[in-house]
């Protein structure tokens, strides 16, 4: 039976440090509250910014406290708890950058059975910054926290290819890279021109090669007074896979519901899907858990590195392998290659001076916090 003077679990106590807690005090209240939010378990912290909704006003400030605390977990917790509020106060709030600069954004996050079948739905913030390019041009940048993952493909996986191994381990530092495929009037709003054979002002920019690349994240640099570059190819799979180890961050296979790539090839246990036989607006499908989207298809994107034909000796502080190769990196698939192409671990090349219709960018800036 349990006894009503007995501390709950996520009680603050008072009365020493003592195994025994015969003769403690629980201190409950806003006052436990603020207790609580100072423990170093972050589950007790996010329990008690639950809590503090039962006391009025002060609990209300210090859930919205917790958008600038130093824990993503605790922004991340704060932010969704005030995202289900009506009063519009709070949305004035959550429409303003934290103390970082960065706008938090809920998004959601699907998960797949083997079938392709979406089998959970998993509400997740992602942070951006924006850029102004002119003209009422924008480019959102999101922010990527630094970790340590597994970078190529197990020997298991369907349709490897040897140039994904061996496996390594890569711990790499936070950085920035863009939210979407860079588009069309955002390349017209630094370069002046549009060379992309599928015409839309949010289709991603591509018959643009790796020089024409380079040189958009040095005109952007000297715009914008911070330091573009194209990803490495450390950084591109650490920021696609999103934590994941599947082949897909959706998972084990993938659907065109999910992704824009030849439809009429499956992957695993899929089934058959659209051809659509160009590019997609940017931002048409589910993101990943950073809130990135389309690092599945949709045209390839150009990396900095050289491309090596295997990971022997490969960097493991997410750097890009350069020398003086003409042949560079692509990565993430696109609307004419099947599936398999798309998965997190697959490698391509092109000739660095090459245009394609499949081959696009996507730009990487600075440094986010390491976490």
């Amino acid at each position: 039976m349990n006894n009503p003077q007995q501390p709950g679990k996520y009680d603050a106590v008072l009365g020493g440090n003592s195994p025994s807690l015969e003769g403690a005090a629980v201190l409950g209240g806003i006052e436990g509250v603020k207790l609580r939010l100072q423990n170093l378990d972050i589950k007790v912290r996010i329990a008690a910014l639950e809590q503090a909704l039962n006391y009025g006003e002060q609990g209300l400030d210090l859930v919205i406290a917790g958008l600038n605390d130093e824990s993503w977990d605790i922004q991340n917790a704060a932010y969704l708890i005030l995202n289900k509020r009506t009063e519009i106060r709070i949305k004035q709030i959550l429409e303003k950058p934290n103390q970082e600069g960065l706008k938090l954004e809920k998004i959601e996050v699907v998960t797949v059975n083997n079938f392709g079948k979406i089998i959970q739905r998993q509400p997740r913030v992602a942070r951006y910054f924006t850029e102004d390019l002119g003209n009422g041009v924008k480019l959102e940048m999101a922010a990527i926290p630094g970790g340590t993952f597994m970078m190529g493909s197990p020997e298991n996986e369907e349709r490897r290819s040897r140039n994904e191994g061996p496996q390594h381990q890569v711990t790499i530092p936070g950085f920035f890279i863009g939210k979407y495929q860079l588009t069309q009037k955002q390349y017209q709003a630094i370069m002046g021109s549009n060379p992309s054979h599928f015409k839309g002002e949010n289709r991603p920019v591509e018959r643009i090669s790796w020089n024409d690349a380079v040189k958009f994240c040095e005109l952007l640099s000297q715009r914008t007074g911070k330091k573009y570059t194209l990803p490495s190819e450390t950084q591109w799979e650490y920021a696609c896979r999103a934590g994941t180890t599947t082949p897909f961050y959706f998972g084990e296979t993938i659907t065109t519901d999910l992704a824009n790539y030849d439809g009429d090839y499956t992957y695993a246990s899929a089934f058959k899907g659209e051809y659509r036989g160009q590019t997609t607006d940017v931002g048409s499908f589910p993101p990943n858990a950073f809130g990135l989207y389309d690092m599945h298809g949709n045209v390839w994107e150009w990396c900095f590195d050289d491309w090596v034909n295997n990971y022997n000796n490969a960097p493991t502080d997410g750097s890009a392998v350069t020398s003086s190769s003409n042949y560079k990196l692509l990565r993430g698939g696109s609307w004419l290659f099947n599936p398999g192409f798309c998965r997190s671990a697959c490698r391509f090349y092109d000739v660095a001076g090459f245009v394609s219709n499949l081959n696009g960018v996507r730009v990487v800036c600075g440094a986010a916090r390491t976490l």
